[in-house]
């Protein structure tokens, strides 16, 4: 009898504790970005000027556990997309350079998010990630400002991509001089669930 008692209080132990631990468990959020409201723009410098242009999202999706700051999901950049206002230039930055008819994406795969996400207002976040350019993966820290109403979400980012250190062709030539790094801004809006 003693023994079965002693199970019986284990037993409803371990139930209570198994309840408690699952009131503590956390939703994971899901943030679906807006393509028809994202830029993602680059800027380049060579000794002449500076070349603006952009790329097109084509598709976002994040989820995260705000207790932990696990993240997964994929944002997803159309490398055929890049435009910088000059055909012959971006005629040569998608096949010499991306390379977009073998590596027609480039993609963006989250891990880990540090800081909260804001329940309104301004905020800021470090999302760590995988950075997936020419075929290559490389791991990136993003620094997100985020702009929260409601369910709606505004984030800004920047990062720099050494694309000849990552193996990217250099399009210089005698004359003409560019940076080995282009600059990425990205803009976005999405819908927190």
């Amino acid at each position: 009898m003693r023994i079965h008692r002693q199970t019986g209080v284990l037993a409803a132990g371990v139930l209570m504790a198994s309840l408690a631990a699952a009131g503590r468990e956390t939703k994971a959020e899901t943030v679906t970005f807006d393509p028809a409201q994202s830029k993602v723009e680059f800027t380049l410098a060579d000794v002449l000027h500076t070349v603006h242009g952009a790329f097109k999202l084509t598709r976002g999706s994040v989820q995260f556990d705000p207790e932990n700051g696990k993240a997964s999901g994929e944002l997803v950049i159309d490398a055929k997309s890049g435009d910088s206002g000059s055909g012959a230039r971006d005629g040569r930055m998608k096949s010499n350079i991306l390379e977009a008819d073998k590596y027609p994406e480039i993609t963006f795969r989250p891990d880990s998010i540090k800081g909260p996400v804001p329940e309104g207002g301004s905020g800021h976040v470090d999302v760590h990630g995988v950075f997936r350019i020419h075929g290559a993966d490389h791991e990136l820290t993003l620094p997100v400002d985020v702009e929260r109403s409601g369910e709606r979400l505004t984030m800004k980012t920047h990062f720099d991509v050494p694309y000849v250190q990552w193996g990217m062709k250099n399009p210089s030539t005698f004359l003409l001089k560019v940076d080995k790094s282009v600059r990425i801004d990205i803009q976005s809006v999405a819908k927190l669930q």
